[in-house]
């Protein structure tokens, strides 16, 4: 095959997607494959990592499927890579018109629409919340008095828990589905407008990231999750730890194997978000791409599993390697204003025990706002590793108290003002 190439789909910011760039790009040279970017930013550092790089307008559908046609003339594409969650379908969609490894359309589809997800789970007989759609606040409140308080109310279709609300008594009901519905207009056109109300699934809340070939799951490494900012679910960290004894739970694994059978996944790498309740692992959603918020990162040092390696294995085509070469922690704490705010410098610590990065995630200038008038108001992370647990979450909380911010408070938005969200940050959890 002359140029074989896998075809990249946006390559996201250096800080949150290098370190998997670094590694997808080592693999494929390995395999006798160049990388070929098509993105929406000029390139800087994408050039050490691309044979060739297109700058379009990727979020434009149509714009991007010309991009790719022009590419698989100059190339003979054998995989379709992507990371990021508006770009997913899309991409999907284009390895299946290439003919090469994809998560199918089915399994696009039924990852990317949540109402689609639960329908499909509880239409399978897997352990799922009571749910219902709503166009209105009264189908709203009309199904959150069928489904029994509390509920959880959501956009169908965004990802980092944007407008995602707890619903506690009836009371709170209208103002969360106008949050959820608000917070829904920023996503794809299909999915705009209303909510989806969901009981309520209660119990530690925990991330998947696995690879899937040919149809068999295979997981890699498991976060737990932390989550603040009641009664919205901001997530504030996630630690990894590569001897979680979850990793080998059978009611754990066979609850995900099956619900990526059902949701129709072929190919990719997944990342399914889970809580753990008194009657069993609920799946919450199932993403059908690695997750954000550096937590690749964390599974790479926590178990040596590199998940971009994985990533070009997949869609190459070959079925990766999964093997743990390591069994240590690590976590990530995400630094959050008290108030809405303008930041005006961000300080953060160069050495600390465990400490292995740190880094500010916004300019100087920058207005971060709580929800519900924004989300992923973060001004900082911190990275640390551990051979525990316990010790881990020392580490993390020493790192992020270590953290210095200059910031001016402002006033909340006003009701039923537009969201403000961070240039760039929505990347950080894809």
């Amino acid at each position: 095959m002359d140029n074989p190439a896998l075809l990249v789909i946006g390559s996201g910011l250096k800080l949150y997607r290098e370190y998997l760039v670094r590694s997808a790009s080592a693999r494929a040279r390995s395999l006798g494959l160049d990388l070929v970017l098509i993105n929406n930013l000029h390139p800087t550092w994408q050039h050490d990592y691309f044979t060739e790089i297109t700058v379009a307008n990727i979020f434009d559908h149509d714009v991007l499927r010309a991009q790719a046609r022009a590419a698989a003339k100059r190339w003979s594409v054998v995989g379709v890579l992507c990371w990021d969650e508006p770009l997913v379908m899309p991409s999907a969609e284009l390895a299946a018109e290439f003919g090469v490894p994809g998560l199918s359309l089915a399994g696009v589809h039924g990852c990317r629409d949540k109402k689609r997800t639960r329908t499909r789970l509880t239409e399978a007989g897997l352990p799922q919340p009571g749910h219902a759609m709503a166009a209105t606040p009264e189908e709203a409140r009309a199904a959150a008095a069928a489904i029994g308080y509390p509920v959880v109310v959501k956009p169908r279709a965004l990802g980092a828990s944007m407008g995602v609300v707890l619903a506690a008594d009836e009371s709170g009901l209208d103002a969360a589905f106008r949050v959820a519905h608000e917070a829904s207009l920023i996503g794809d056109a299909p999915y705009r407008g209303g909510a989806i109300v969901e009981g309520y699934a209660d119990g530690p809340e925990i991330s998947v990231d696995g690879a899937v070939h040919k149809g068999e799951y295979l997981p890699m490494f498991i976060a737990r999750k932390q989550t603040g900012h009641a009664p919205y679910f901001e997530e504030v960290g996630h630690v990894v730890d590569g001897a979680d004894p979850l990793l080998s739970d059978p009611v754990l694994l066979d609850t995900i194997t099956r619900a990526h059978r059902e949701l129709g996944v072929e190919n990719g790498l997944t990342h399914t978000e889970v809580r753990l309740t008194a009657r069993g692992p609920v799946i919450i959603e199932v993403n059908g791409r690695l997750g954000g918020d550096l937590i690749p990162y964390l599974g790479k040092l926590a178990t040596g599993i590199d998940p971009g390696e994985v990533l070009v294995d997949v869609a190459a085509g070959n079925r990766p390697d999964v093997t743990p070469s390591r069994a240590g922690v690590a976590g990530i704490r995400f630094g959050y204003p008290d108030t809405d705010c303008v930041v005006h410098a961000v300080r953060v610590p160069e050495s600390g025990p465990g400490l292995v990065t740190a880094a500010a995630m916004v300019d100087p200038g920058t207005t971060l706002r709580l929800p519900p008038g924004g989300y992923i108001a973060r001004h900082s992370f911190v990275v640390c590793a551990a051979e525990d647990t316990a010790t881990c979450a020392e580490r993390l909380t020493a790192a992020a108290a270590a953290v210095e911010v200059d910031a001016e408070p402002i006033a909340p938005k006003p009701e039923g003002a537009a969201l403000e969200m961070p240039a760039g940050l929505l990347d950080a959890d894809a």
